[in-house]
């Protein structure tokens, strides 16, 4: 990095990361801008500062350092920040366009909006869709502008199905889908699976894909290669499992307990979807950590997906799927 040295980036950090304690924006502020003045690029503070600092937000809550208050408090913060450099970025040549937005259900907004003031940047010029960009309305959208990509943020797998449905959208008109977000897999093999051109696993690596030899157009998304139509059936009685799961869970244990198995069916659905057993694994395995150090004993977890089991007779992938996952927690 030019200007501003580790040891300076890592002060900052410091700094950032007790102004977002403290909710403090005008501190957080004056921490970014302060690493653009030394030198850096816009790109090169939000990923040495804000996404350090946005990860260690995440850790004190899952740890249960911080409540949601907290942490929401801090994640508007980095917001704020993310806007504030994004209104100093140069005037730079545009290499074309791409429209960027959060998968259905996807309410985490701030990594997207990373990635999007690294692209514009980068050169490109970006419509950001917001959090939640609904299904339905992302083909209509995207045939209307005719950008040279569309890029999909997902943090959270349970809303695989929906990006599904957007990914086949966008290539339904041609045009080309970037994945990001560890929603998609941490090798991005889902994104793969749902028909996604290619997968980023960070911003400055999505400008990299997008800058050389990116598709300038899409043929239809492939169909998905599931044995069977267990994923139909089960979306056919979601909302009855996750009606029914609630009052297995009612009374047993800690609230956490129910509160963190709210998702559960989303993430099975997901699972079923992509035929693999490991987002459903990957997502119980950080739920019993988060539960953990709230009180919750891997036990509970187990019992808890013992009783989900005995609610899927006639659904044997998912029934195998939630084995793999209880064995996995130990419980």
């Amino acid at each position: 990095m030019s200007g501003a040295g580790a040891a300076g980036v890592a002060a900052a950090g410091e700094v950032y990361f007790a102004a977002l304690r403290d909710a403090d924006e005008d501190a957080a502020v004056g921490a970014a801008l302060g690493l653009l003045a030394g030198g850096l690029s816009v790109p090169q503070v939000l990923a040495s500062l804000v996404v350090p600092a946005q990860r260690r937000v995440g850790a004190c809550w899952e740890g249960g350092r911080w409540d949601v208050a907290r942490e929401h408090a801090a994640t508007h913060i980095s917001d704020r920040v993310v806007a504030a450099l994004g209104a100093r970025l140069p005037e730079v040549p545009r290499r074309g366009r791409v429209v960027l937005a959060c998968v259905d259900g996807e309410w985490h907004a701030l990594a997207a909006r990373i990635v999007g003031e690294t692209l514009r940047a980068g050169g490109w010029r970006v419509t950001f869709l917001g959090a939640s960009t609904p299904a339905a309305r992302l083909g209509e959208y995207v045939r209307e502008v005719g950008p040279d990509a569309v890029a999909l943020s997902c943090s959270v797998a349970a809303w695989l199905p929906t990006a599904r449905t957007m990914v086949r959208a966008a290539r339904g008109v041609a045009v080309p889908v970037l994945a990001g977000g560890p929603g998609f897999g941490p090798d991005g093999r889902w994104a793969r699976a749902l028909g996604a051109n290619a997968w980023a696993r960070d911003a400055a690596h999505a400008v990299e894909l997008l800058g050389g030899g990116w598709p300038h157009y899409a043929e239809p998304a492939p169909p998905l290669a599931v044995p069977d139509d267990e994923f139909e059936r089960f979306g056919a009685r979601r909302a009855l499992l996750a009606e029914r799961l609630r009052g297995a869970l009612c009374g047993e244990g800690p609230a956490a307990l129910g509160e963190g198995f709210g998702r559960l069916p989303g993430f099975l659905a997901a699972a079923l979807l992509v035929d693999d057993e490991e987002v459903l694994v990957a997502q119980v395995r950080w739920l019993a950590g988060m539960l953990a150090a709230r009180g919750v004993e891997p036990r509970a977890v187990g019992a808890a997906l013992a009783r989900a089991a005995g609610l899927l007779e006639g659904f044997p992938r998912a029934r195998r799927m939630l084995a793999a996952a209880r064995a996995d927690v130990g419980g």
